[in-house]
């Protein structure tokens, strides 16, 4: 006989953050800078704790939505990009690319450590920071983050559990 197995899925309308960003994509094009309103889910699985839990909901709730509240109204720029350079001094970020280069004001950017801001990406990110927040190691509890970019365009990453 099978062991039942458990998950918990959060996905609310208020988990959502509005936000800048450009991405390279075929090779080394980059795109015009532009932005979405990027909508959250999160799912998480494992075995039941002491409470019969799998993660408590509204400890769930919260922490991922101080995650997107960072985000929310923000220009999301990756610092491990091969060709994008991201410098942040104390009142501004300048980012160049080939020829192109911006300038944001320091408070409205988040500097993200990715290669690349793609929804799968972000999420990923997201990912982990929830499992940071929540101050679960990664393999106690399985974990999916999914980031709609673009009225059903996912990006979904899945962290393991053990």
């Amino acid at each position: 006989m099978m062991a039942s197995s458990f998950r918990v899925r959060i996905e609310k309308e208020r988990l959502v953050f509005s936000a800048a960003h450009f991405i390279t994509y075929a090779g080394d094009t980059c795109e015009p800078l532009h932005g979405h309103n990027y909508h959250v889910a999160a799912e998480v699985r494992g075995p039941l704790d002491a409470n019969q839990y799998v993660i408590d909901f509204i400890r769930l709730r919260d922490a991922l939505q101080g995650i997107v509240d960072r985000l929310d109204h923000r220009m999301l720029l990756p610092t491990q990009h091969p060709t994008i350079r991201v410098q942040a001094g104390e009142q501004e970020v300048e980012v160049t690319h080939g020829s192109r280069r911006w300038v944001f004001p320091r408070p409205d950017c988040v500097l993200l450590p990715v290669a690349n801001t793609t929804a799968e990406l972000l999420a990923e990110h997201i990912g982990q920071q929830l499992l940071a927040a929540l101050g679960v190691r990664r393999g106690d509890l399985a974990l999916t983050i999914e980031v709609d970019e673009c009225d059903g365009q996912w990006g979904i990453c899945e962290l393991p559990g053990t």
